[in-house]
């Protein structure tokens, strides 16, 4: 693969040091860290080795990497391991795009805790997913899927949302049998979007009453008594969504799926980070 012409790290290098000046104090510990990650991967500041060809006895410096999450240059190899590994998990039928969105009011609270509502909304889109599915009612079976977070959207602004990729289809309740879902449709929005609210709802509630929440800045009145009743009722206007759609062509390209088409709006959202699997 032929190295681009210009990479994170030349930005970092040339205006990083005045972007870190004019945002002081508004940047985390853990965000510079992973700036100087990346502006020191494979340069001399992290030391190297020695390549010699053994049959012609060339030799070059190869400096090592950073091998941070974050960093584009390291995360290549391990995001094309990563498809491989998905597309082996991959089942001969077709699939859904589920999205399961936070609504905006939550999002300030999910920015200062990213660790605990991120964990929470895997675990309720799960639960979710899975209990619908159940239900006799709609598809009555186990299903599975792939999850993946986006904390951004595509107009780079805080948008903490899951991605799920799901067959059309799961193991029978007596595990003797597929049971397909209906041509077109998958499990219905509205229900989905309603069980899902309520469960994360409930679960940040609950991670409030542990003392598992930091409020700062302009939520800091959540900290407030009774703060479970401020944050169901700051979020009471919109229900938490949930969106299947057929995958995008975009999507298609970094996982080979089969398209089943639900009766449903598509996703509107994009972004990426961290991926669990939920069964």
């Amino acid at each position: 693969m032929r190295r681009p012409r210009l990479e994170v790290a030349d930005v970092f290098h040339r205006h990083g040091a005045d972007w870190r000046r004019a945002n002081a104090g508004h940047v985390s510990l853990g965000q510079l860290q992973v700036m100087s990650a990346i502006e020191q991967c494979r340069s001399a500041a992290l030391g190297g080795h020695v390549e010699r060809c053994e049959d012609c006895g060339h030799s070059r410096i190869a400096y090592n990497s950073c091998r941070n999450r974050h960093c584009p240059k390291c995360q290549g190899a391990a995001a094309k391991d990563w498809l491989a590994a998905r597309e082996a998990d991959l089942l001969p039928v077709g699939y859904f795009h589920v999205v399961f969105t936070l609504p905006a009011e939550i999002a300030p609270i999910a920015y200062q805790n990213k660790a605990v509502v991120y964990d929470l909304l895997f675990r309720t889109a799960a639960e979710t997913l899975l209990t619908i599915a159940a239900d006799p009612k709609h598809l009555g079976a186990r299903i599975g899927a792939t999850a993946v977070l986006h904390s951004w959207g595509s107009t780079m602004t805080h948008h903490p949302h899951i991605h799920m990729i799901v067959p059309g289809g799961g193991i029978s309740l007596d595990g003797t049998r597929w049971v397909r879902c209906k041509p077109r449709f998958l499990l219905p929005v509205q229900v989905l979007s309603r069980l899902f609210r309520r469960l994360f709802l409930a679960a940040l509630a609950d991670a409030h009453a542990a003392g598992r929440l930091a409020f700062f800045g302009e939520i800091e009145g959540l900290r407030r008594p009774r703060p479970s009743t401020r944050i169901s009722h700051r979020s009471s206007g919109r229900n938490g969504s949930s969106t299947p759609s057929r995958p995008s062509p975009g999507q298609k390209q970094c996982l080979p799926i089969s398209p089943a088409t639900p009766i449903a709006s598509p996703s509107r959202t994009v972004g990426s980070s961290r991926s669990a699997r939920a069964a």
